[in-house]
């Protein structure tokens, strides 16, 4: 019974083992399949990054209410603004973008124009503005951001379009087979005057992340004073495309509460010794033993 018993688990290993390396296998097959015939789609796209960059503020557009306006009416110096550059007839990845931007927004709480700005130029220079009007609808009735109204989302010339993105280091091109842009999923988060301050990827936005870099664009002017210490005490991570905590401002942060607290622990304790301690004239008059030449 015994050798039955240690033959089956010799059995199971060698099965075991088998099936990992079949695994293991089929998995690297995958990856050959995927890198022989994947297309050459991203090439010449990607995003690199022009932080502080100005923006050409200059630059004619038509806004969804077909309006003529300039991208610079946006950045009047007073609020952050959230730049997008995306199309409404992309047939997956600007949905998944904006819906994820929509949902931090929702999280966020703080209301557009208010607080901040979102601008989306449309990368698809055939958009007309009853399009981008429809989208905005579109998403002005899915989520509940305050505000939303106020979402700026521009139409204009390839030729503008094209300086608006090379200005934020932003690639794209036109896929004729597929009949559509090929794009990452970024977005960037601008200085009230109009410059790049921090760039953001992917589909996902946390409250938190956005609620961050607004504050980070707007150097503290915006946002409640616990935001404003918050901000302090964190920073970017480019490699996770998030903000953490920074443990040297936490260090200053800790060293100024406490010297806080010490000097009014230290001033109570003096007053409180100045309360019990008699006015000199008093204390004479508490010697009696002490003449006067």
């Amino acid at each position: 019974m015994k050798a039955k018993l240690q033959h089956a688990r010799r059995w199971w290993a060698v099965v075991s083992a088998a099936g990992c390396l079949a695994s293991i296998i089929a998995a690297a097959s995958v990856r050959a399949q995927l890198a022989e015939t994947a297309p050459d789609q991203m090439e010449g796209v990607g995003v690199e990054e022009h932080l502080n960059r100005p923006l050409p503020l200059d630059l004619a557009f038509v806004c969804a209410e077909g309006k003529n306006v300039r991208l610079g009416d946006y950045f009047d110096g007073r609020l952050p603004v959230i730049l997008t550059l995306n199309y409404s007839n992309c047939p997956k990845l600007c949905h998944l973008q904006l819906n994820g931007l929509f949902e931090g927004l929702e999280g966020l709480d703080w209301a557009m124009e208010e607080k901040y700005r979102v601008v989306t130029i449309s990368i698809n220079p055939d958009e007309t503005a009853d399009r981008a009007a429809a989208t905005k609808a579109k998403y002005g009735k899915t989520y509940r951001v305050p505000g939303s109204e106020n979402w700026v989302f521009l139409t204009g010339s390839e030729q503008n379009i094209r300086k608006v993105a090379d200005a934020v280091g932003f690639f794209y091109r036109y896929d004729p087979v597929g009949k559509q842009y090929v794009h990452m999923a970024v977005i960037m988060v601008c200085t009230p005057e109009g410059r790049v301050s921090r760039y953001l990827y992917g589909v996902e936005y946390p409250a938190q992340t956005l609620r961050l870099a607004l504050l980070e664009a707007a150097e503290g002017k915006i946002g409640t004073t616990v935001d404003r210490i918050l901000m302090f005490c964190m920073h970017f991570d480019p490699t996770r495309g998030s903000y953490t905590l920074a443990a040297w401002r936490l260090m200053q942060l800790g060293a100024a509460l406490t010297l806080a607290v010490f000097g009014v622990v230290l001033g109570a304790w003096w007053v409180r010794d100045q309360r019990r301690s008699p006015p000199p004239a008093e204390a004479s008059a508490q010697n009696p033993g002490e003449s006067q030449d």
